[in-house]
């Protein structure tokens, strides 16, 4: 167990190289000049030229790329161009922002989803089985962004008006108003829960139908403990991937949710840093999102093993 958890550290160790150095790269194929994009287009050549000194725009892409990763281990981000301040610092409170709003939609949706796939799963062909596939089919085939619009046209305009259509707070202070929150985490978890869903039925319809469930019953125990002891446990195994891909997901969907809903997260940050050309922390963004995905996959690994036997003896 240990051994494979190494092994895969690991790998995901080496994909988040391989991801530092396609972004820097693509960072640095992005149209236009970043210097000229800070100053404007008034900006005389001299001043262009200065700037560009400053930033190290005129070094070959190996020094540059060599300084940004050394710059990585250390911590430091380095600057931004559009808002001269430290990245580190101009990300910190947007960073936290965006933690709570994934982190509420995680902690709302992974229960959520897995109980009323189980429920589906013990209601096969019924009613509620065919309302609750029908609904998440529709959900997962709706982008977040059009779910999102649709609940602020259901929700914050016409004649309800019951939630606030955009976030009208700061970074660090998120908290402070809940109800500005409801609209973005909803679309959230609608956005996560209907794969999850899906695949927890299938899962528990399997479970249900397997021998040693058969054989838990034939001893006459009571089918709440049939199903939460013995089916329930052995059936979140394969659902522990369809999970971390969710959750890793939500580190990406979350900046066309925040952008929606000018939510003062990482996302609206990246989008504006796109806008202005600020390389650095388009960088630190688009890392920090693959870091997010490579360590919800670690943890889904680990949950997949600890979850399922034959998994962690055939991984040997």
């Amino acid at each position: 167990m240990s051994r494979l958890i190494l092994y895969r550290l690991g790998y995901g160790l080496l994909t988040l190289f391989v991801v530092s150095l396609v972004v820097f790269l693509a960072t640095q194929a992005l149209p236009g000049d970043a210097a000229r994009a800070i100053l404007g287009r008034d900006a005389t050549a001299e001043r262009v030229a200065l700037l560009r000194d400053q930033l190290n725009l005129d070094d070959p892409l190996a020094v540059q790329y060599g300084k940004w990763l050394a710059g990585l281990f250390t911590l430091d981000l380095g600057d931004s161009f559009a808002n001269a301040r430290p990245v580190s610092e101009y990300l910190g409170p947007r960073v936290t922002a965006s933690f709570v709003l994934m982190g509420l939609a995680a902690l709302i949706a992974t229960p959520v989803s897995l109980l009323i796939g189980a429920y589906s799963a013990l209601r096969r062909d019924r009613a509620a089985d065919h309302a609750t596939s029908a609904v998440s089919l529709v959900l997962a085939a709706l982008p977040e962004f059009a779910v999102g619009i649709l609940l602020i046209l259901l929700l914050s305009t016409g004649w309800l008006h019951l939630l606030p259509p955009v976030f009208a707070g700061s970074a660090g202070a998120v908290l402070a108003d809940p109800a500005q929150l409801i609209l973005p985490v909803l679309t959230l978890v609608l956005a996560v829960s209907p794969p999850i869903i899906r695949m927890m039925r299938a899962s528990m319809i399997e479970v249900l139908e397997s021998e040693y469930v058969q054989q838990a019953r034939l001893k006459g125990l009571p089918e709440r403990v049939v199903v939460w002891r013995h089916a329930a446990p052995n059936a979140i195994g394969p659902v522990a991937q369809v999970i971390a891909v969710q959750l890793g997901w939500l580190a990406g969907g979350v900046v066309a949710i925040e952008f929606l809903f000018a939510f003062p997260g990482i996302g609206l940050a990246l989008m504006d840093a796109i806008t202005t050309r600020d390389i650095p922390v388009i960088q630190a963004v688009t890392l920090l999102i693959a870091v997010v995905y490579i360590v919800v996959n670690l943890l889904a690994d680990v949950v997949g093993l600890a979850a399922n036997p034959k998994v962690r003896v055939s991984a040997r």
